[in-house]
C-alpha cells in the first residue's frame, strides 16, 4: 500500500473545513481532518508545502513510523497546526488500513468496549424561556446530556449563546452554532465576569427545578475566569450537580487548576486547545482534572490521542473529545471510533452539522436513544463527495474575540 496520491480539499458548506485525501497505488483512499477554525489555510499551507510532498512513495501501512516521523523530523514540534496536520494524515491511514483489513477502525484499536457513546449537545438561549425551549428542543432530538449556555444581562453578545450570533449573521443565517464570523476581521464581543458569576448559578437552580435532578449537564466557561474566580464559580454550581465544568480558566498555566480543585468537587474538563499528552501530564498525574477534552483533530490523531488517554486512564480520569461543528464528519467518524473501543470513555461533544456538510461528507455512523456509534463500514465510514464539495469555496472567517467595558481584551 504505497502512497502515490494526496490531495488537500477546502471545502466550505457553512463553514470551512480542511481534509486530506490519500490514495495508495492499489486504489485505497483514506480521509482526514485538518481543520482549525479561524486558521483553516494555515494547515493547508503546511500541509501542501511541508508533508504531501514527504507522503509521496511512503508506505500507508506504517501508521507509528509516519507520525514519529511527520513530528520529530520538523525539529519545531508542536503547535495546533503541525498537530492538525500531523492528525490528518494519521486518521487517513487509519482509514486506509480499515478499508485494507475490511473492518471498521474501532475494530482495529481492540473492538468496541460499549454499545454507543453518550452524546451531549448544545443548548442556549438569551434568557430563560429561550433556554428553557433550547433544552425541550435538545431532548426531542435524542440528547440524554445537555451542555447549558446562557444570555448574561447587560452584555450583547457572548460565547456559545447560537441566537445571539444568528442576529449578528446575514440572510443565509446561522449554522447551528458556528461563532466563526464571514469577513475581513473578527467580531468584538463584550464581557463582564463579575455580572456572570452573579447570574449564572441562578440560572442552574431554575434549569434544575424545570428538568429535574436526573438530567446531566454541562456548562462552558471558555478559559475567562481567573483561578480563583472559577473556584468560586465551581463551589456555587455544587449544589446542582454538573456532570463537569469545562475549561474553567485559561490551561495554559497548569498550577492554575490546584486552586480551583483545593476548593469545589464540581467535576472539570480541560484541554480543548491543547495539542500534546505534553500539556495534559501534569493535570493528569496530579489528577486535577475529570475529563481529557482533546479533539482527534488537534491532538496529533487517533495514534496519540490514544495513548494521552491509555494515560488518563490510569488515573481514573475519563474521555470527553471535543465535537463541535469546527470538527468535520471525519474527525468526528475518528472520535467515534476511539471513544467505542477505550475503556475509560465519558461523554462525546456531538453538534449535528447541517444538511449541505452532510451532502459533502457522506456518513456512515448512527445517532439513536442519545447514542453515537460510527457504523460497521471499513475504515471511518466517510467518504467524501468531490462534486459537493467544489459547490462551496473557502470564506474567510474568525472567531469572536473579547473586550471588557473598559476596553480591555480579554480571553474569549
Amino acid at each position: 500500500m504505497i502512497i502515490d496520491k494526496a490531495d488537500v480539499i477546502v471545502t466550505s458548506p457553512g463553514r470551512n473545513f480542511v481534509t486530506l485525501k490519500l490514495t495508495t497505488d492499489d486504489g485505497l483512499t483514506g480521509l482526514g481532518d485538518a481543520t482549525l477554525n479561524g486558521r483553516e489555510l494555515a494547515v493547508v499551507a503546511y500541509l501542501r508545502d511541508h508533508v504531501v510532498p514527504l507522503l509521496i512513495g511512503a508506505d500507508a501501512s506504517r501508521i507509528e513510523d509516519t507520525w514519529q516521523f511527520l513530528y520529530r523530523s520538523a525539529y519545531w514540534r508542536r503547535g495546533p497546526v503541525t498537530m492538525a496536520a500531523i492528525a490528518a494524515v494519521d486518521m487517513a491511514l487509519w482509514d486506509i488500513k480499515g478499508k485494507a483489513a475490511g473492518m471498521p477502525v474501532y475494530q482495529l484499536l481492540g473492538g468496541a468496549s460499549r454499545r454507543g457513546l453518550m452524546a451531549y449537545g448544545h443548548a442556549s438561549g438569551k434568557d430563560l424561556p429561550e433556554l428553557f425551549d433550547s433544552i425541550h428542543a435538545h431532548l426531542e432530538l435524542g440528547y440524554r446530556s445537555i451542555r447549558v449556555q446562557t444570555g448574561v444581562p447587560g452584555l450583547k453578545a457572548i460565547y456559545g449563546i447560537a441566537s445571539q450570533h444568528s442576529e449578528a449573521e446575514d440572510s443565509r443565517g446561522r449554522y447551528d452554532y458556528e461563532p466563526a464570523h464571514r469577513g475581513a476581521r473578527p467580531v468584538e464581543e463584550d464581557w463582564d465576569t463579575r455580572a456572570y458569576l452573579t447570574h449564572l448559578p441562578g440560572v442552574f437552580e431554575a434549569v434544575r427545578n424545570e428538568f429535574g435532578p436526573d438530567l446531566p449537564l454541562l456548562h462552558d466557561g471558555h478559559h475567562r475566569m481567573t483561578p480563583i474566580q472559577a473556584a468560586r464559580l465551581g463551589k456555587a454550581l455544587e449544589p446542582y450537580d454538573l456532570f463537569w465544568l469545562e475549561d474553567c480558566t485559561p490551561a495554559e498555566n497548569q498550577e492554575a487548576l490546584r486552586l480551583v480543585r483545593q476548593h469545589t468537587t464540581t467535576p472539570l474538563a480541560i484541554g480543548e486547545v491543547f495539542n500534546t499528552v505534553w500539556d495534559f501530564k501534569d493535570l493528569i498525574r496530579e489528577q486535577l482534572i475529570d475529563y481529557v477534552r482533546g479533539a482527534v483533530t488537534h491532538m496529533g490523531g487517533i495514534t496519540a490521542l490514544k495513548k494521552t488517554l491509555e494515560y488518563a486512564a490510569m488515573y481514573q480520569i475519563k474521555s470527553g473529545m471535543h465535537g463541535p461543528t469546527d470538527i468535520s464528519p471525519v474527525g468526528m467518524a475518528a472520535a467515534m471510533h476511539l471513544g467505542l473501543a477505550i475503556h475509560n470513555f465519558g461523554i462525546q461533544e456531538y453538534m449535528q452539522h447541517g444538511p449541505k456538510t452532510d451532502q459533502v461528507f457522506e456518513q456512515s455512523f448512527t445517532w439513536r436513544d442519545g447514542m453515537l456509534h460510527p457504523g460497521d463500514q471499513p475504515g471511518l465510514g466517510v467518504e467524501l463527495n468531490l462534486d459537493e464539495a467544489g459547490k462551496y469555496p473557502y470564506e474567510r472567517a474568525y472567531l469572536p474575540y473579547n473586550r471588557l467595558k473598559d476596553g480591555t481584551v480579554h480571553d474569549w
